[in-house]
């Protein structure tokens, strides 16, 4: 009992005599947790669509961030150098559909998941040819500095990733449920064939959600490669999504937030309360953890739909 409140409880009692610091570790985890966040849209989008876990997700946020800052140093303006990042993540949307989905509709979801592994050395490997391995910095003009606000310490540019993430989400969150192409989405989801059955063109289909997805990546890329500079790193990020998406759902756009949000204040205070009783450096594996200990009680997530199957 001594040892559970060494651990638990006296962190928590801590926490109260100083509601400023652990404000900011609060709001420090929320900034993090946003960030995590922009990445798994792109996991739930091409899932909801395809049914496809894209295991490439990390590795599209990284091509298109050196995209853009490869565009940028060959002095291509910011503005400009965007829109052409965009269109190549959309002509890569329409190579994905036409030599890898089309002919894997039906498939067993192993087959996918093994496609999408190969799709992230492709991303990789292309990103490294074209774009050459250095640490690049990136620089869109978004202020990093702190500043003081009612006495908490805030960050301008993780602020700027919050508000963009708040917007991406509302904007998906509507494209979902009130447009004819969101719901035809949903569709192709629950059933390729049946979808075909009733006129949802397939191919377009997927063209359009793959096409949304890199402009996630981009602007995941642009929040984490401005933040950390663009590195072959930020594949791995792809593995700190997993977590996110087991608390939010795979299929959920508000789940991805959410969960994001949640992973990043529990590494947060993870570290700062818990960390010094383990050692330090319990952020890497404290949410792969606590997803793990989630997944035995609601492994569908907490916006997932659980899947009761006749037997």
């Amino acid at each position: 009992m001594e040892v559970l409140n060494t651990f638990f409880v006296a962190p928590f009692l801590d926490m109260g005599s100083d509601l400023i610091f652990l404000t900011e570790v609060i709001i420090g985890g929320m900034m993090a947790g946003i960030m995590y966040s922009l990445v798994a849209l792109g996991f739930v989008l091409i899932y909801k669509a395809s049914g496809v876990f894209n295991y490439a997700q990390g590795a599209m946020v990284l091509f298109a961030a050196l995209t853009l800052v490869g565009l940028m140093e060959r002095h291509v303006p910011l503005v400009l150098a965007i829109i052409l990042t965009m269109g190549v993540m959309i002509g890569l949307a329409f190579l994905i559909e036409r030599y890898m989905l089309r002919k894997l509709v039906n498939q067993a979801q192993i087959i996918l998941f093994m496609a999408a592994i190969g799709l992230n050395f492709v991303f990789e490997g292309a990103g490294q040819i074209a774009w050459g391995s250095n640490v690049k910095k990136l620089d869109v003009g978004i202020p990093d500095k702190s500043f003081e606000f009612g006495g908490i310490l805030l960050n301008s540019f993780d602020l700027f990733a919050a508000c963009t993430a708040a917007i991406l989400v509302a904007i998906l969150a509507l494209f979902f449920q009130k447009t004819p192409t969101g719901r035809a989405l949903r569709a192709v989801a629950d059933d390729h064939q049946a979808a075909l059955a009733v006129g949802i063109p397939l191919n377009t289909i997927w063209v359009i959600v793959w096409s949304v997805a890199g402009f996630v990546a981009l602007v995941a890329g642009i929040m984490w490669g401005g933040k950390a500079g663009v590195q072959f790193s930020l594949v791995l990020i792809a593995l700190k999504a997993l977590p996110v998406l087991i608390l939010g759902g795979f299929e959920s756009v508000p789940g991805a937030i959410i969960g994001g949000l949640l992973i990043g204040i529990f590494e947060k205070i993870s570290e700062v309360y818990w960390g010094p009783a383990f050692g330090g450096a319990i952020e890497g594996w404290f949410a792969y953890m606590a997803a793990l200990i989630f997944l035995m009680f609601r492994p569908q997530g907490l916006f997932g739909e659980k899947i009761i199957e006749r037997v």
